[in-house]
């Protein structure tokens, strides 16, 4: 019912910066909390930043300060600009928003594909 697209993963240099974009599309009556989460290999799904429908953000300590995370409510759409970026923001970066879908009884939540970010020299 809803679908969640993810865009904007890449290799990049250490110090560099990357973008990345997760739009919903579907049966949408409204979006809640969207968020970034990350995956590296070998460990947990982690946190990364939240976003709430009033624009309140939330970001783990290891990326305080240089990643900030937006949302456009107009084009059900989050972002994730990540500045500075070290070795250790390798990972698989998953964007989930939570809905509620046209006819739903309540709100769901819902993944993204996930996009690959790798940061290397």
């Amino acid at each position: 019912q809803v679908q969640l697209v993810e865009s904007g993963g890449g290799l990049v240099q250490p110090g560099g910066s990357l973008r990345l974009s997760c739009a919903a599309s579907g049966r949408i009556f409204r979006i809640y909390d969207m968020g970034w989460y990350r995956q590296a290999p070998g460990k947990q799904r982690e946190l990364v930043a939240t976003i709430t429908s009033g624009s309140s953000t939330n970001y783990a300590d290891s990326v305080k300060g240089r990643f900030t995370i937006s949302r456009d409510n107009a084009k059900n759409t989050v972002y994730l600009q990540m500045n500075s970026l070290k070795p250790e923001d390798t990972a698989v970066y998953y964007c989930k928003f939570r809905v509620w879908v046209v006819g739903g009884l309540r709100e769901l939540d819902y993944w993204g594909q996930g996009t690959q970010v790798t940061v290397s020299s």
